[in-house]
């Protein structure tokens, strides 16, 4: 049985008395994407700081490739690379001369720098800007160099830590292919993101932690298995409903509604879709857009956090994309 690329056992972070990550356990497996979610201060960033020996836990244990985070982190650092949300390459150097560095820090061997650093230019469609200063790239360009950057040194595990915030609709969506090309790959790819759409369509398996604790680790899948796999009908009203309308609303299905857009748990879908349009019409509504359909991940995130995907987008400063 191959060991895990990632293995942690009661991982607990305390900053004076705030406890940030609550004795969390899980593995993740070698060459898979996996996704770690949760609203703004559940304890992301802080659990990725400690398994990549910039942050000590308070207890527990981890090992990432193999080694301890507490006894071996020098051997770790080696085999790690990160991606952190804000970007940590200079502006003042070149493309080329960034990564230069990097493999330097990271002790690639002399002789290997240059064909290493072209070969991680090439996959980023970088070659053309390698002479340009870091600081006069696009967001979109700066996060693909710092992705490249990253992966100069061949580690085996690979941490993003929102690689797609603040990136407008195309460069995101670039980005994100360069991610899922990397999941074909042998390299492990730990990533954490706001954007549920995001990590449905890369991630292997999903771990969704809430105020520092893991409530759900599974496929995205099964995970909107497990909530409420009741057919669910989604609408697009030509206005937003009055107190009337979702009166009637709720006896037609269990009602979640944001302006004009509205899901209704519901256990007949015929029925329902029947109902709804009559209901819609008698209130002088017309439905604009109308799906059915079982949970989406982010419907689920909703109901495990409380928390709707929007507000984290805003809380980061994002947009849907």
């Amino acid at each position: 049985m191959n060991m895990p690329a990632i293995k942690i056992n009661g991982l607990t972070k305390y900053y004076d008395d705030f406890l940030a990550v609550d004795g969390i356990s899980f593995e993740v497996n070698k060459g898979e994407v996996f996704g770690f979610l949760g609203p703004n201060g559940a304890g992301k960033t802080t659990t990725i700081r400690m398994l990549v020996g910039l942050s000590r836990p308070s207890n527990g244990t981890a090992t990432v490739a193999g080694y301890s985070i507490t006894d071996d982190i020098v051997e770790v650092k080696r085999r790690v690379g990160l991606v952190p949300e804000v970007s940590n390459l200079y502006d003042e150097l070149s493309v080329w001369d960034n990564l230069l560095f990097m493999s330097q820090l990271y002790h690639v061997s002399r002789h290997e720098r240059a064909n290493r650093i072209e070969e991680v230019l090439h996959s980023f469609d970088l070659m053309s800007r390698k002479g340009t200063k870091f600081g006069k790239l696009s967001k979109g360009l700066k996060r693909r160099a710092v992705i490249a950057a990253s992966l100069v040194h061949s580690p085996e595990i690979l941490f993003l830590d929102e690689p797609t915030v603040g990136l407008d609709v195309v460069s995101a969506h670039s980005l994100r292919e360069y991610i899922e090309r990397l999941g074909t790959h042998d390299t492990t790819v730990f990533l954490t993101t706001h954007y549920i759409e995001e990590a449905d369509r890369l991630c292997d398996r999903i771990a969704i932690i809430v105020q520092g604790r893991i409530v759900v680790l599974d496929t995205p899948e099964d995970i909107k298995k497990r909530v409420r796999a009741q057919p669910i009908i989604r609408a697009e009203l030509s206005r937003v409903p009055d107190g009337p309308l979702l009166h009637g609303l709720n006896k037609i299905g269990q009602l979640e509604h944001e302006g004009r857009f509205i899901h209704l748990r519901v256990e007949n879908p015929g029925e329902s879709l029947s109902a709804l349009i009559n209901l819609t019409s008698s209130e002088g509504v017309s439905v604009e857009a109308l799906e059915t359909g079982r949970p989406t991940l982010e419907e689920v995130f909703m109901e495990l956090t409380g928390m709707s995907p929007d507000r984290m987008r805003a809380e980061k400063g994002g947009s849907r994309e």
